[in-house]
């Protein structure tokens, strides 16, 4: 039976996954006020509760940290390099869950099959997102650097909601409204401005109450629940469901290098996930 955690982690990743899907009808449209127009329509998905969005000081700033300082670095390594290396590197913020656990959970400890697990998922999504074909380039450095540092403030946030004090799952629609806010402060700074039309509007809805919105809640109870090794490993499911949500709409195709990724990722994930059997006390 499914822990309820991994169901939490499964159903993050599930809308993770249509993430490519849905913002194919978004790409013309400046990322900044994608993120920050899909983050304020998520944060109403908690607009009942929104006493539960007064957090401590610290626990705010660490919301913002990581949906904020996430993309915010995210979409300025697409502007200083390939989007393929660019979104390569980011994927690495699965394998840091699973290799700074031991860091910033307590209690928790790293076994050999968690960092083969990691290995496999990225080894695996590294074939899903480059297509065999890699090509990095010391022009690109800095790209690159903002790519892993978005896998840094990703995966640090996922862990340090273990380490602060509890808070309501709903106070995440506070993190996605400041976050948001953000974002188009961003949008109103560094791009031009748009108007976009009745279809691109749905999509932006349909991000924000899945993949933008919903997911992050999600996200926040499989964390707090369960173990982020195994959480982590199972991540990267997301870029094989994406590229097989793109190959059953028509935008892909299955070939060798997806099959072997495949295979990677679903035995990077089944390794990772199987429970840990617990020791007797000394």
């Amino acid at each position: 039976m499914i822990s309820r955690p991994i169901a939490f982690a499964g159903g993050a990743i599930l809308l993770w996954a249509s993430l490519a899907a849905l913002g194919a009808q978004t790409r013309s449209l400046p990322p900044f006020f994608v993120v920050g127009v899909c983050l304020l329509i998520g944060s109403l998905l908690s607009l009942r509760h929104y006493r539960d969005w007064k957090v401590p000081a610290p626990t705010l700033l660490v919301g913002i940290y990581g949906l904020f300082g996430y993309h915010f670095l995210l979409f300025f390594a697409f502007r200083h390099a390939p989007a393929m290396e660019a979104n390569l590197l980011n994927y690495l913020w699965p394998l840091l869950i699973v290799m700074l656990s031991p860091i910033l959970v307590p209690g928790t400890v790293l076994h050999g099959r968690h960092i083969l697990a990691g290995a496999l998922g990225f080894s695996g999504a590294a074939l899903i997102v480059s297509g065999g074909k890699l090509a990095l380039s010391s022009s690109h450095l800095a790209g690159y650097l903002l790519a892993i540092g978005a896998a840094v403030v990703w995966s640090t946030f996922s862990l340090l909601t273990r380490r602060l004090p509890s808070f309501p799952n709903s106070a995440v629609g506070g993190f996605c409204l400041l976050s948001g806010l953000l974002s188009l402060l961003c949008h109103a700074l560094f791009e031009p401005s748009v108007a976009p039309s009745a279809g691109q509007w749905l999509a932006l809805i349909l991000l924000g109450i899945g993949p933008m919105g919903g997911a992050f809640f999600l996200w926040d109870r499989a964390l707090k629940e369960g173990d982020p090794r195994q959480i982590g490993s199972l991540s990267y499911a997301t870029p094989l469901l994406s590229t097989l949500l793109l190959i059953g709409s028509g935008q892909g195709q299955l070939n060798a290098v997806a099959l072997t990724a495949i295979v990677l990722i679903l035995g990077g994930a089944l390794l990772g996930s199987l429970p840990v059997r617990s020791r007797s006390a000394a």
